[in-house]
């Protein structure tokens, strides 16, 4: 037979990810990296559950925040009206870095990127005629992650709801933080003790809330490989667990609300097999190096969101096709809930038509495309199976070398994490500036016309009325109780004592994020990031 010419010299799944061959046979899957293990069984490769979506769909999940808490609420409702089945809370950035909306750093950032909550008062009237028992909500939220869960908790208790009946996650995860995100507030030791706070505490009151959500969206999104994204998030996975255990706690009385968050980029193969091969090596680290008993322990259950920095502004409308098949990856990768991006998103924060759309895409995924009937439907696909083995491979040998290092938290401080991520980082913004990856309308295809769409604004009058509303708070308040539970607050905290009970007790006094992060600080400092080179 001829030699047939192909078009590229080379084909990987991404610009730094595996080599892909033109074809895959049985012969290329050695009978020892098959996994036959049925669905719902141990290692759980194909799907936790044994009947997938068959018995319950994923929960479609948008998120959402911006202006003021009347603003988001309205949305909410909107989302809800339209089927979606769980909440997800994005925090404006002053919220994140424990500030009042008075605050001098935090004026022009008022409701921009999420909504301004400083008090109990903000998380009431949040969810307003949302009944705090009957649905489930995700929070973003990690450095002040314990102020926000103690005012979830108190606003809920105000509906008339106990808190071991509430449902839904809290980020809480800053080891990633520090290597991507930067909205970390104290040095990653203290950090890891709010965390692990907050894990013991959710793990003895709150049985039906995921404490932490182990991330490694934000890392994907700095510019890590699919395989680092998924290596480095199981690192700190490690990282966490093995502290809960150094704390004393039976790795099973926490580990079962332990959950996971990654991204979904547009190969949809690769994506596909990393999360088939997270699932399993989670399983075997949870089994063979933490000893866990329960299998709920050993499995991964994880949120998924679609790649905020796939989309383009560039002919912007492309970018509801890039959601679609990420969307797809997700379902076919078996999330338990998933966000889909709105086409406008890399101009704005999203229109209620693009977010509308982007629901619709799970729900047309869902009951019109079939892939929701079987599960694991990529299972035996020859590809398929040797990509899910050689990403866990690349997952392995990097978390061997963390290892290496003494674990997530020493590999962080070192700058290690750092340094591979913005080399992939470089190395495909190099791809996509030469033409080597196309992305059609940015670098292929271009077009002149303008986008044409109509963006939310956000009104400049919201600080002002957020502000407004803060000074009304601290003129009703009894200030003098507040001075006395912050001297508790920072009492408990330079104590070995469990944070969460007095921060609950904070936040129904009406004590904001500014001062409880304020008296957190005179406890704990702040961190400066040192120079990684």
């Amino acid at each position: 037979m001829a030699e047939l010419k192909e078009r590229k010299k080379e084909f990987k799944t991404t610009v730094d990810g595996i080599v892909v061959d033109r074809v895959y046979t049985a012969d290329e899957i050695p009978e020892n990296e098959i996994d036959a293990s049925p669905p719902g069984e141990y290692p759980f490769t194909r799907n936790i559950m044994p009947a997938g979506y068959r018995t319950r769909l994923w929960t479609m999940r948008q998120y959402a925040g911006f202006a003021t808490v009347e603003e988001t609420n309205k949305r909410y409702k909107y989302l809800y009206k339209q089927g979606q089945t769980g909440f997800s809370v994005a925090f404006h950035l002053p919220t994140q870095m424990g500030y009042d909306s008075d605050h001098p750093l935090a004026l022009p950032e008022v409701g921009r990127v999420g909504v301004a909550i400083d008090s109990l008062q903000d998380m009431e009237d949040l969810w307003d005629g949302i009944p705090l028992g009957e649905v489930s909500t995700s929070m973003t939220i990690n450095a002040t992650a314990p102020i926000i869960l103690a005012m979830y908790i108190a606003a809920a208790e105000k509906q008339g709801v106990a808190q071991n009946q509430l449902m839904g996650t809290v980020q809480n995860d800053l080891l990633k933080e520090y290597v991507a995100r930067n909205t970390y507030i104290f040095a990653p030791e203290p950090s890891m003790r709010l965390t692990t706070d907050i894990c013991g505490y959710c793990a003895q009151n709150m049985p039906k809330w995921n404490s932490i959500s182990i991330s490694g969206y934000h890392m994907r999104e700095a510019g890590a490989t699919a395989v680092q994204e998924a290596a480095f998030t199981l690192s700190n996975g490690i990282a966490y667990v093995q502290a809960m255990v150094d704390r004393g706690m039976d790795v099973d009385s926490f580990a079962p609300r332990f959950s996971f968050f990654f991204a979904a980029f547009t190969n949809l193969f690769e994506e596909v097999a990393k999360f088939r091969a997270l699932r399993r090596i989670w399983a075997r680290i949870m089994k063979e190096r933490f000893n866990a008993q329960n299998e709920r322990s050993m499995m991964l259950k994880f949120h998924v969101q679609t790649g905020g920095c796939t989309l383009a502004e560039q002919q912007p409308l492309n970018n509801v096709v890039r959601v679609a098949l990420q969307a797809l990856a997700a379902v076919l990768g078996s999330c338990q809930s998933l966000h889909t991006n709105s086409y406008d998103e890399a101009m704005a924060l999203p229109s209620e038509e693009a977010v509308q759309l982007a629901l619709r895409t799970q729900q047309i995924i869902a009951y019109e495309s079939g892939v929701a009937d079987t599960v694991d439907p990529m299972g035996g696909s020859y590809y398929v199976e040797w990509l899910t083995k050689r990403i866990e491979e690349g997952i392995q040998k990097y978390i061997a070398t963390i290892d290496g290092m003494g674990g997530a938290l020493e590999a962080i401080k070192r700058g290690y994490m750092q340094r591979e991520i913005r080399r992939s980082a470089y190395n495909h913004q190099k791809a996509v500036d030469s033409g080597e990856q196309v992305m059609v309308g940015v670098n292929k295809y271009t077009s002149d016309e303008p986008p044409g769409l109509e963006l939310l604004e956000i009104d400049e009058g919201v600080a002002q009325k957020q502000i407004e509303r803060l000074k009304r708070l601290r003129s009703r308040r009894d200030n003098d109780k507040i001075s006395q539970i912050l001297d508790r607050v920072r009492q408990v905290a330079g104590s070995q004592e469990n944070v969460m009970p007095v921060l609950i007790e904070a936040v129904k006094a009406y004590a904001t994020v500014g001062e409880i992060s304020d008296a957190l600080r005179d406890v704990f400092g702040e961190y400066k990031e040192p120079s990684v080179l």
